[in-house]
């Protein structure tokens, strides 16, 4: 089967399939870069997305993330934009292996038809030529022939003619063997001619146009083989992800399995937790006994004894309902009650005024904006600093938290006094290296700056202390009182009211089990005066540094030199160039080749 042979008389619509092949090809191509930019954006709107729903730093929605059921969503998130980035990984393969590719076969498919296509029509012509010469030969035969025939008419009529003379006939005679002569030159001229063009007939019809149709065959195959591949590789472009893209499911599978409600039902208590007790029962107030009665004389003197003053109808009521006191605890005394006499369970006095129920009841309802009103002042940052409008649970974790990065300042300070006192030392064994004195103002700013800290880090220690339990007097009267107002640091000023008590009494104590003493550091001579310092290993020098100031050296980009003490966390290596010339220089100007087998080196990674 060959195009050759069974269509070598439809040269013209050949060329008409070929370019609807390549027209194929190129509707193939758009159709593919079409997919690439829909996976382009389809990934773009996906990291959007996941963007969008990503927690703000720094805000509530971070916090919230703790929760398992949230940090599942959060991991979704995540697999989603891998998710995405598979499908920017499809876009880019699809451009890679197939778009390049067919654009750059297409322009050399378009290159070698129209170069076969060419040398079909150059035959065409050529075999075109060749009948046009057969037919001017034919014609040329047949007027020869015809004028030969004329001729010798006409010599024949000469020659029977006896008026003529014998030079006319001979001249006749002559004309018609020139004529006869002509028509046998053109009939071997046209035979000639003939055989040539059967030749080349059948040159152009058995091999010439076989050929380049066969050509044009091969050519149209390769299209569409070539047509097949890229279709299987853009599944396969496809098929590659797909395991990927399972993973990230699995992710997305896995991180609902780990969401725990028990976990974040805990997670609630530790944030919400206020550290109170639930209130007690409500006392039953009798109202079957009258409003008003007489105040017996028995019942007066004992009133007055006690020093305590009969309160009004209507006024405000002795007994107040603390929203959180301990179960079955009566409330504490009202602050009029000086007495040491008056007992806060006794029984009460008949003559007492029975606060309403209903009173009581709204009082304790009424408490809660209360809350509401510290949290919002909690987050209106006007907050105390001991953090006394939150309940004691909230309130110690917020302490430890400040302990904790109080603790990190301290050892922050405490590094960097190390390495200036070692500085200084060395200033002090090797004058020649700079000025000891000028360490010192930088000394006592952090010397400061440390004690600063620590009393800092005693006052919410002991605020802490407070809060677990290990100040007593104060700590259990902020449990029965029930109140957000816990009592801050003596030191402060502006939460004054706050001390107070329910009761209206203030309590200043301090238990002297709160105070946290920090030792002091005690740092070894690591200098020796007799014998240098060891090298540690070696440095390159990555850039020039003049080295102006006292105890720095100056090295110039491209210089190794030796590492005698590395950084400590002040950001200054010491290094030496020999034994008379050393000091120090920016870590960040030199990279260091720390020996690992020297003493005191470390292994970087």
């Amino acid at each position: 089967m060959s195009w050759g042979t069974e269509l070598w008389d439809q040269f013209d619509n050949l060329e008409k399939h070929t370019q609807w092949g390549i027209d194929i090809l190129e509707k193939y191509i758009k159709f593919v870069k079409e997919r690439t930019e829909i996976e382009l954006s389809y990934a773009k709107q996906l990291r959007n997305l996941s963007k969008k729903y990503q927690p703000k730093k720094n805000s509530k929605e971070e916090e919230e993330y703790r929760y398992t059921a949230c940090k599942a969503f959060l991991s979704t998130l995540n697999e989603m934009n891998d998710y995405a980035g598979q499908h920017e990984v499809v876009s880019e393969n699809l451009t890679s292996q197939i778009l390049a590719g067919l654009a750059r076969y297409v322009q050399e498919l378009k290159q070698e038809r129209k170069s076969h296509f060419h040398d079909g029509r150059k035959a065409q012509q050529h075999i075109e030529t060749c009948w046009k010469q057969l037919e001017s030969s034919k014609r040329r035969f047949e007027r020869d022939c015809k004028e030969a025939d004329r001729a010798q008419q006409y010599f024949e009529k000469m020659d029977a003619d006896i008026n003529v003379t014998k030079a006319d006939v001979e001249k006749a005679r002559q004309q018609a063997q020139i004529r006869h002569q002509m028509a046998e030159d053109s009939k071997a001229d046209y035979s000639s001619i003939l055989q040539k063009f059967n030749h080349e007939q059948r040159d152009y019809y058995h091999t010439h146009i076989p050929n380049i149709f066969q050509k044009i065959q091969e050519m149209e195959e390769r299209r569409i083989v070539r047509l097949g591949e890229s279709m299987k590789t853009y599944a396969e472009v496809d098929r590659q992800v797909i395991p990927i893209i399972g993973k990230c499911l699995d992710g997305i599978v896995k991180a609902a399995e780990c969401i725990d409600e028990k976990t974040d039902s805990q997670l609630v208590i530790e944030a919400y937790k206020s550290g109170f007790e639930p209130p007690g029962d409500i006392e039953f107030e009798d109202y079957t006994q009258p409003m008003k009665r007489t105040v017996s004389e028995n019942s007066l003197s004992n009133s007055r004894g006690d020093g305590k003053a009969e309160p009004k109808f209507g006024g405000k009521p002795k007994g107040k309902l603390w929203p959180f006191i301990k179960k079955n605890k009566p409330p504490p005394p009202p602050p009029a009650s000086a007495s040491p006499s008056a007992v806060p369970n006794g029984p009460q006095s008949p003559k007492q005024q029975k606060e309403p129920l209903s009173h009581r009841f709204n009082e304790f309802m009424t408490s809660k904006p209360k809350i509401h009103c510290f949290r919002s002042l909690k987050r209106g940052g006007a907050a105390p600093e001991d953090f006394s409008n939150l309940p004691p649970e909230q309130r110690r974790k917020k302490l430890q938290q400040k302990v904790d990065e109080l603790n990190k300042e301290i050892q922050k300070e405490m590094d960097q006094r190390e390495a200036i006192t070692k500085m200084k030392d060395v200033y002090l064994k090797n004058p020649q290296m700079g000025d000891p004195a000028s360490l010192d103002h930088k000394l006592t700013e952090v010397i400061q700056n440390i004690d600063k800290l620590r009393l800092e880090a005693q006052k919410f220690e002991a605020w802490l202390a407070e809060v677990e339990g290990r100040l007593p007097a104060r700590g259990e009267q902020r449990r029965q009182s029930g109140l957000y107002d816990a009592q801050p640091a003596p030191a402060v000023n502006n939460c004054a009211q706050a001390r107070e008590s329910p009761d209206g009494s203030y309590t200043e104590e301090q238990s002297q089990e709160s105070e946290v003493k920090v030792l002091a550091t005690d740092f070894d001579d690591e200098f020796d005066d007799e014998e240098p310092l060891p090298a540690i290993g070696t440095c390159k020098a990555l850039y020039t540094f003049d080295g102006q100031n006292e105890g720095t050296i100056s090295v110039v980009e491209g210089e190794t030199l030796y590492v005698i003490e590395e950084d400590k966390g002040d950001g200054w290596t010491r290094i030496r160039r020999n034994e008379d010339e050393e000091g120090y220089v920016p870590t960040s100007y030199v990279e260091v080749y720390l020996d690992k087998n020297a003493k005191g080196a470390k292994t970087y990674i």
